[in-house]
This record gives structure tokens, sequence and C-alpha cells, in this order.
């Protein structure tokens, strides 16, 4: 043991298919923490043995149907036996920064109404592709709207058992309802002004984004049906997805040569501001979850 808070904190990382990321991800962990607890999504690679290389305590296997959310809870429910006071969550595609647990440790000793604590997560590579460039600014809205953490953060075991853990039933969007739940037991969350982790991206292709895109839409319905969130963004997904395709239908029928010679030029005046609005507002359409790479994800 090389750490001085050792004693009060384990972690767990939860994983599918991260290969060699996944051993950095446990070994910035090992000098911070008590235990690491990797839990493995039925990877087909050789993750298991890189978590055992890199230092895990302990590796569970989860069986099928698989999403993060069960993950995790099995990664919590693994400490059981001796339970921490904190508990580092990360996803196997993250690095901690140097720093951090030692950081939220302190702010979640500082407020006795903390359950959990999250920081700026950036991009290793955000220059290298368009969907990483937009998540790197995207981790940036994470914290400045501060009400919800992502799957990396510092949290204190104890009350995240007690409220339930994640939900087992949402394939994505279970972080917000999670917060909520803390919410209504009488707890908070809060950001903290300090880098937390880099994330490994590295989406190359479109349709990698557009299934993670589908996937998002499913929770922003899913979740919203259950808790009513995310209001705005499934009006938003209705303009845009059925409200606009019959306006347009609409006025081929009225008047097919106008509409269509109208319409090239609408696309181009609105394309810049659109463009905008996607990227400042991007994970409100997608959230981070929805950026893992397929073959990484859930």
């Amino acid at each position: 043991m090389q750490g001085t808070m050792q004693g009060d904190v384990d972690a767990v990382v939860i994983g599918r298919n991260e290969g060699a990321r996944l051993g950095a991800a446990i070994a910035a962990l090992r000098a911070d923490v008590r235990r690491v607890v990797y839990v493995d999504s039925a990877s087909r690679d050789d993750s298991v043995a890189v978590a055992r290389a890199a230092g895990a305590d302990a590796v569970v296997a989860l069986a099928p149907p698989l999403s993060a959310a069960r993950a995790r809870n099995a990664g919590l429910q693994a400490l059981a036996d001796d339970p921490p006071e904190f508990v580092q969550l990360v996803d196997g595609d993250c690095v901690l920064v140097p720093g951090w647990i030692g950081a939220g440790r302190a702010a979640l000793s500082a407020r006795g109404d903390l359950a959990a604590v999250f920081g700026r997560v950036r991009e290793e590579a955000p220059e290298a592709t368009v969907y990483n460039r937009m998540q790197d600014h995207e981790w940036a809205t994470v914290v400045a709207r501060g009400d919800s953490f992502t799957g990396v953060f510092l949290g204190r075991y104890a009350p995240l058992l007690a409220a339930g853990g994640f939900r087992a039933d949402l394939i994505a969007g279970e972080e917000g309802e999670f917060c909520d739940r803390l919410r209504a037991a009488g707890w908070e969350v809060a950001p903290l002004a300090r880098d937390m982790a880099t994330h490994d991206l590295n989406m190359q292709r479109l349709g990698a984004f557009w299934r993670r895109a589908v996937r998002a839409g499913h929770a922003f319905a899913q979740v919203g049906a259950l808790t009513g969130a995310w209001r705005a963004e499934r009006l938003r997904a209705w303009l845009w997805a059925a409200v606009l395709p019959l306006v347009a239908l609409a006025a081929l029928s009225v008047a097919p040569a106008a509409a269509l010679s109208v319409a090239p030029a609408a696309a181009l005046a609105v394309a810049p501001s659109a463009a905008q609005a996607g990227a400042a507002h991007f994970i409100n359409w997608l959230g981070p979850e929805a950026m893992r790479q397929p073959a990484r994800g859930f």
C-alpha cells in the first residue's frame, strides 16, 4: 500500500473489450485505493487477463443482459463484505488524474450532505476526430451543469447502496436517474472545479456515432417515461423527427416546385446555427454513455 487513503477508499472499474486501456485505468488507481474490483461484461478480448495483471483484487464476470448499470451494481455488491467509506467508480476507458481521489475525498469529508463528487473529464485525443472533439467539449458541460455525475465519480458507499444503486433496467441514462433518487433521499451531488480523468473515446465512424445516438434516444424515452426527465430534449426529438418532416411533406403536397426550390437554401441557412447548437448542447442529445464505441460499450 503506497497511498495514505487506501483504508477507506475502494474502486469499481467496469468494462467490455477495453484491452490495454483497461490496464491503464486500473494502474492509475492502485496508489490511492485499498481494493480494485473489475466487472467484466462478456469481453471477447483479453480484458480479464489485463485487469488481473494491472492489479485488480477481484474480477466479477457479468452475465447477460449486459448494461453499465448492472455492471456498476455488481461491483458495489462485491465490496459489501468489507464496505469502504468511499468508492471510486471508473469506466474502463478512463484514467484518473493524479490527486483526484485525494481532492474528492476531502470535498466529501468537508460536506456531510454530499453523496458524490465529480470533476472534469478530458478526451485523450480531442483533435483526432470530430466525434472526439465534440465529446471533449461536452465533458465540460457535465461540470458546468453540475446536476448529475457520469459513470466516473467518487461517492460515499453507504448512501449509494441505501438508495438502491443504479436502476438495472435502464440501458443508458441511469446516472441522472440515480442522482435524482439520491436527492430525493436528502443527499446532494456536486462538481469540483478540477480535472478528474482522461477518456479514450477513439470514435472513428459515423456508424458508431449513429448507433450510440439511437441508444441515447432510447434512454431519453425510457427515463422520461419513468420520471418525466429530459422534457425539453424529448420535445426537440419530436420536433426534428416528426413535426418538421410532416410540415415538409405538407409543403410538397401543396406546392412541390416551390418547396423543392426553397429546401436547399433553407438547409444551407440553417446548417451553421444547427451545427453550433448541436455542439453546444451535444450531451443533451447523446450523453456520455452514448459516446461509447459499439465494440466496447454495453
